[in-house]
């Protein structure tokens, strides 16, 4: 049974649109950036500096020569990660304009273990030379994404929060900009006394930075043909943050339990501890989505890592504080879209699939992204230049090839792919990828679709640990935690078949850290509301698309 033979209700067609406001009724913008994460986030603060020593063209751009959409309820409300970040995009970022000590981090890691699990121990092994964090600083991403939106307004930048980008517009064969969705809609799509209209935002670039699982980058994508050879694969990370007794001085990486290393489960993934200071940590899960156990939940597999000793003393007498869920794109190198930009658009940060999976680092690969397409953007905005000439936005391809980014991704492209064979085999060729800095093996693995892979069930939940409200949670009590504001009786955002057979509800059932699904007789019920908007049904076997603005997760400390 494989949930890719029960695709979701989703026309990509039902997305991309020519604008239809009156010329005179729609939103006029120079370029315009969807998301306010990372990439989007520099994207915006780069172009303000260029902006600010080109007034003649800043005013040729209008009123608002930069504007940045954000479907949270504000910058943040939506990032999650781990997040050890990597300072080196930052500092060209704001070079001769801020100090890296000016930044909302945590500290710099000085000290780091990684650990071999088993259900009792722990089994302290080397760093991995991709691992190793020295020098690189633990922060919040939630709370980054906040500042960052601050210096976005301070450059200029005119951010719009609560608003989402439901559909793209294209015109001529060019991207003219986005339609924003609806508010004040009910669950059948009623207007209600609130409702509010969307409307046509054009600009002459639109920089698309959704993060993971965007569906418009999905949907440009196939419209302008961009896709990749190898499918794109995921990940889903679920975090928690305690406020503990006693400080940790290290980060901690783990392997092993409790996920199973044979090749027949299909389990990748690890932990992550991290310091937050001296009263607060960070505990998560990363798992791969292409797993096959029907009944495999990142969220209980957190529980049950939290019952190890080592994790225990972590957390002992301490309290969560906040918790979250997100997925990861993992297919590296490989998964990359053919191109990254059309006529009148650009595509960056992790909805391009710039993630270093060995590292555990993509955060600043989003940033460089997002400045790189920043200086694209303005060159194409020159004095008898147009960003819709065919070609005229190639540079941010050629740039993207010429960065760190590529090079970086270049030599561990094969190395996710490895531990398909299971984790001794797969952890041996990684070791031979990074001695040989990617020249073993020589080629190019392939990637398949998560929801192509054939799902059975082990019995695997009866061994998750019951709910005890102190170390170990359930689900319901997490997505409180998160904030979540979205209404209930909000129009259906998730666009799956709901008449699917046993394995393929109880898939999605036990999937979903934020119990959105539920398997009955005959199939599986959806209970939207709940969505945190991590991404994962995309993964395995339905559609993400926008909800109403400022709806999902209200993230403070992911």
């Amino acid at each position: 049974m494989r949930p890719a033979d029960f695709p979701p209700p989703f026309r990509v067609s039902d997305y991309v649109a020519a604008p239809t406001d009156p010329e005179g009724e729609r939103i006029e913008v120079g370029v315009l950036i969807v998301g306010a994460g990372p990439a989007g986030l520099a994207c915006a603060i780069r172009l303000g500096q260029l902006l600010e020593g080109a007034p003649e063209i800043r005013d040729r751009l209008g009123e608002v020569p930069v504007a940045v959409l954000e479907k949270g309820k504000t910058p943040g409300s939506h990032l999650l990660s781990g997040a050890v970040v990597n300072p080196r995009s930052l500092r060209r970022l704001f070079k001769g304009r801020k100090r890296i000590d000016e930044l909302p981090f945590y500290g710099s890691v000085d000290n780091e273990s990684v650990y071999m699990l088993t259900p009792r121990r722990a089994l302290p092994i080397p760093t991995p030379p991709t691992m190793k964090n020295h020098g690189n600083y633990v922060a919040s991403l939630s709370q980054l994404g906040r500042w960052l939106a601050d210096q976005t307004e301070e450059a200029g930048a005119m951010l719009l929060p609560e608003t989402t980008a439901e559909k793209l517009l294209v015109d001529g064969g060019r991207a003219r900009g986005v339609r924003t969705g609806d508010k004040g809609r009910g669950r059948n799509g009623e207007e209600l006394a609130n409702f509010e209209p969307g409307a046509d935002v054009v600009a002459r670039v639109t920089v698309l930075a959704e993060g993971t699982q965007g569906h418009l980058t999905g949907v440009a994508l196939d419209r302008f043909g961009l896709q990749g050879e190898n499918a794109q694969v995921w990940a889903l990370g679920v975090k928690e943050v305690w406020r503990v007794a006693k400080p940790l001085d290290r980060v901690i990486h783990t392997m092993g339990w409790p996920l199973r290393p044979q090749a027949k489960y299909r389990e990748f993934g690890g932990s992550f501890i991290y310091p937050m200071g001296d009263d607060m940590v960070t505990v998560g899960m990363v798992v791969g989505l292409d797993y096959r156990d029907a009944e495999l939940s990142v969220h209980d597999l957190l529980q049950e890592l939290k019952t190890h000793p080592l994790v225990r003393r972590i957390l002992d007498g301490g309290e969560r504080v906040a918790w979250g869920a997100k997925t990861i794109p993992e297919g590296g190198f490989l998964s990359l879209p053919r191109r990254l930009s059309a006529p009148g658009m650009l595509i960056c940060g992790d909805g391009a699939g710039l993630v270093n999976v060995p590292a555990l680092k993509g955060i600043h690969y989003a940033v460089e992204s997002g400045r790189l397409a920043a200086e694209t953007a303005f060159a194409a905005l020159q004095p008898g230049e147009t960003p819709w000439r065919p070609g005229a936005l190639d540079g941010y391809d050629a740039a993207l090839r010429e960065s760190f980014i590529w090079e970086d991704l270049r030599r561990v492209r094969n190395m996710r792919q490895a531990f398909e064979r299971g984790f001794w085999l797969g952890g041996a060729l990684a070791g031979a990828m990074t001695a040989t800095r990617g020249a073993f093996p020589p080629g190019n693995a392939r990637t398949e679709e998560d929801a192509s892979h054939e799902v059975f069930t082990t019995g695997r939940a009866a061994l998750y640990p019951a709910a005890d409200g102190k170390l170990t949670f359930d689900k319901l009590s997490s997505v409180f935690l998160s904030g979540n504001k979205t209404r209930d009786d909000a129009p259906n955002h998730i666009r799956v078949r709901t008449d699917v057979p046993p394995e393929v509800a109880e898939l999605w059932e036990h999937m979903c850290p934020a119990k959105v699904y539920e398997a009955v007789e005959g199939g599986v019920e959806v209970t939207a509301s709940n969505c945190v908007q991590c991404g994962a049904i995309t993964a395995k076997g339905g559609q993400l698309t926008p909800p109403e603005g400022g709806s999902g997760p209200e993230y403070t400390l992911t």
